[in-house]
């Protein structure tokens, strides 16, 4: 209902934050810790769960597992309320997701957006909400770590990760804001690093004519206010691409040309008529080359932008759509460049490359000690002529609590401790890592698998805990002894 004039939006939230209170007592949320304490062969403490990365994925991780009673420790090399990328490189005025997806929720209602939304802002604000701005999503986010009680440790970025040489556990070595340096040890190891989760930008080659200053990834942070003015290019049609080239007309650049390779935008968005419970669960147990059909036919397809995020540009007058552009070359002329396509030469002072993100090993030095030994689909799967997929190829295999497996067994040992919640999961498991839609059944996926893990691991202290119980539940005295019946009318 709408909130009324005399009651305030704090109050309303607080009144909200009160019910979700309750709501986690009844479930008894979190749950009684059950897990041994571990220390290192030196006496080192062992955190049970670490993960890298506290933005939705990292969040809803965490809850899960504290729903099962397991503690989690979140590091994020962001400052507080700059996790993820809403705050920082995301340049779509909403999300792209329908509303009312319930996101990381968890089955808790008083916890999903619409809730803390209306609390504010009441229903008649909800019903006229077309979709989620971007920015009230990441203020959502931020309160959601803090009724979860979410422990994130912030400006703390992971250098290094390397498996115990006894399989127990993994070493993390960790860099401050100001330089200085520790380390922590944990039994398990999620890495909820999004969607360039194992990588970074996918580049092309043809920008390496350029100096550095002259071009971006749209997924660079940087301040489109020094395009003002200028001829901007932007490569592809997707997404961000068209966020990219909205942000750069609307910070006053003289004119911004979208170069696209394909003869016409993709209408359809395929991945969303995947989107069915039935394949939210059961694509782990898909056979492989159904679950390399999926993905791949979403992947050829393409995903086309938002409707409203295309709007954004195309209202500009000085923004022009050029399809059937493929870039065959890039030259340097002057303070700008020329590029070279099948229609023609493009004269540009700046380039923007809107060509996604790929599993890049040697881009995350953090990974050096694992990144040689993660099984991935090329070692495993062998598509049909015509089917072949970089992006497929390059995905990580993974056990059925997102662990990595080794490509030879026994030269990593410890590596299945770690957890690959992030985008490049999306083959083994379906995108149930970091996209709104399905992140809650992710990570009730993960936390169950990694308890699972945990209990098989400790079995010999549970079952000696199971063998000392001695907690009565009766006392002796509750009842009195009957005679036999021969002696009882004497």
């Amino acid at each position: 209902m709408t909130i009324p004039d005399s009651v305030s939006p704090s109050s309303s939230l607080a009144a909200l934050e009160a019910r979700l209170a309750q709501d986690l007592a009844y479930l008894g949320w979190p749950a009684r810790n059950w897990m041994p304490a571990r220390q290192a062969a030196g006496g080192e403490t062992m955190i049970d769960v670490a993960i890298i990365g506290g933005g939705q994925a990292g969040l809803a991780a965490s809850v899960a597992l504290a729903q099962l009673g397991i503690r989690a420790v979140i590091f994020d090399r962001s400052p507080a309320g700059s996790e993820g990328p809403w705050a920082t490189t995301a340049r779509m005025e909403t999300l792209r997701s329908p509303k009312e997806l319930t996101g990381p929720a968890l089955g808790l209602p008083a916890l999903t957006f619409r809730a803390w939304f209306e609390a504010q802002f009441g229903l008649e604000a909800w019903t006229a909400l077309d979709k989620i701005p971007r920015l009230q999503w990441m203020d959502y986010l931020v309160w959601y770590r803090r009724v979860m009680n979410v422990d994130v440790r912030n400006g703390m970025a992971v250098t290094a990760m390397q498996p115990l040489p006894d399989a127990a556990g993994v070493r993390l070595e960790l860099r401050f804001g100001d330089g200085e340096r520790s380390s922590v040890l944990a039994r398990r190891l999620v890495l909820a690093t999004g969607r360039d989760g194992l990588g970074g930008p996918a580049v092309p080659a043809f920008v390496n004519a350029l100096p550095r200053s002259k071009w971006a990834h749209s997924s660079d942070e940087m301040d489109y206010g020094r395009l003002r003015g200028l001829r901007v290019g932007v490569i592809g049609a997707g997404s961000s691409a068209m966020d990219s080239a909205a942000t750069a007309l609307e910070a006053g650049a003289h004119s911004v040309e979208l170069l696209i390779r394909r003869p016409d935008l993709p209408r359809v968005n395929k991945g969303k008529g995947a989107g069915v419970p039935g394949l939210t669960q059961g694509h782990y147990d898909l056979p492989d080359e159904l679950k390399w059909r999926i993905r791949h036919y979403i992947n050829v397809l393409n995903v086309p932008p938002p409707h409203g995020s295309t709007l954004r540009v195309s209202r500009h007058p000085n923004a022009f759509f050029n399809f059937g552009c493929p870039v065959l070359s890039v030259e340097p002329k002057g303070e700008g460049m020329v590029v070279s396509t099948p229609r023609g030469d493009f004269e540009f002072d700046f380039l923007i490359v809107s060509t996604g993100f790929k599993v890049d090993w040697p881009n995350r030095p953090e990974f050096a000690a694992i990144a040689p030994h993660v099984r991935t689909w090329k070692d495993r799967f062998t598509p049909a002529p015509g089917d072949e997929d970089q992006e497929l190829a390059d995905s990580p295999d993974l056990g059925p609590a997102f662990e990595f497996k080794e490509r030879s067994p026994g030269e990593c040992p410890g590596l299945a401790r770690i957890h690959c919640f992030c985008y490049p999961a999306a083959l083994s498991h379906g995108t149930v890592s970091g996209d709104i839609p399905a992140i809650s059944d992710g990570a009730k996926r993960l936390a169950s698998g990694i308890a699972s893990l945990f209990y098989r691991e400790d079995f010999d202290q549970h079952w000696a805990y199971l063998q000392e119980f001695a907690e009565p539940e009766l006392f002796g005295d509750e009842w009195t002894p009957a005679l036999p019946p021969q002696e009882r009318n004497r």
